[in-house]
């Protein structure tokens, strides 16, 4: 789906049915250097069982013009312009790691409009190492294989899909390699400027999830149980054996999550 947000082409996935206004609007966020494909699976469920999908590309991501956006609160006020460029008024929000503080950056500007929030992978402080900003701001193929080594869990590194042959990993991999070209290095330093988490938790009026790999080595579990204890409705899920890129790595068990969750909110 093509929206103009802001005078630009902005692109949005909505899982395989045309947007319907009149139907509950659930918004996916995806994290640094990445674009709406790493929910196809999720997008895909929902849009068949009573919502409205939108799987943005934010700003200089995937089939979306335009430079990437330089810090999560302008991020996340561009992702309520794009939802209600779509015609979404009251709507849920999903993101990963640095669409997870967008997430929240906005459900914390949008007030009761925001139906349920849900966060996989974050904490409330993401910080970035130096070297692995510095290589990706050089471009460095380095950075990419950095963030695959330490994002997929360690079954993962190795196999573990449910799908014998399937390289989880490699699909991460390619979709880094993209945003490698552009908004990686921007994306990453965004993440790690970021410090308004615990002041936009405590004006986020909906129910929040936030959902965690017990292997993951880039927001580790001790920030998620943090992050959930910072929100007056937050609730933690743990995923076992899954590391950060828990949409790739455990589609069927983040989808699992995600629907449990937003039964409630549904009805």
């Amino acid at each position: 789906m093509k929206l103009t947000v802001d005078g630009r082409e902005a692109f949005a996935a909505t899982g395989g049915r045309p947007f319907d206004p009149a139907r509950p609007a659930l918004v996916f966020i995806h994290g640094a250097g990445m674009d709406h494909t790493v929910w196809t699976l999720q997008t895909r469920y929902f849009a068949h069982h009573g919502w409205s999908v939108l799987a943005l590309d934010l700003p200089g991501h995937g089939g979306s013009d335009g430079p990437p956006l330089p810090d999560v609160p302008s991020m996340a006020a561009w992702v309520l312009r794009a939802a209600r460029a779509a015609g979404a008024e009251k709507f849920a929000l999903t993101g990963h790691s640095l669409g997870a503080l967008i997430a929240l950056e906005a459900a914390s500007q949008a007030g009761d409009a925001v139906l349920a929030l849900m966060m996989l992978g974050a904490a409330a402080a993401m910080p970035v190492n130096p070297a692995l900003q510095a290589s990706a701001d050089k471009g460095d193929h380095g950075a990419v294989e950095a963030m695959i080594g330490w994002g997929f869990g360690r079954p993962a590194q190795i196999g573990g899909n449910r799908a014998p042959g399937a390289w989880m990993p490699g699909a991460g991999l390619r979709t880094l390699e993209r945003g490698l070209r552009g908004p990686l290095g921007v994306d990453l330093k965004a993440s790690n400027d970021y410090a308004g988490a615990k002041e936009a938790a405590a004006k986020v009026v909906c129910p929040v999830l936030v959902l965690a790999g017990d292997d993951d080595r880039m927001a580790p579990l001790k920030g998620a149980k943090a992050m959930a204890d910072a929100f007056a409705d937050g609730r933690l899920a743990v995923l076992p054996a899954t590391g950060h890129m828990m949409s790739i790595e455990r589609p069927d068990e983040t989808l699992d999550a995600l629907r449990d969750f937003l039964r409630g909110i549904e009805a």
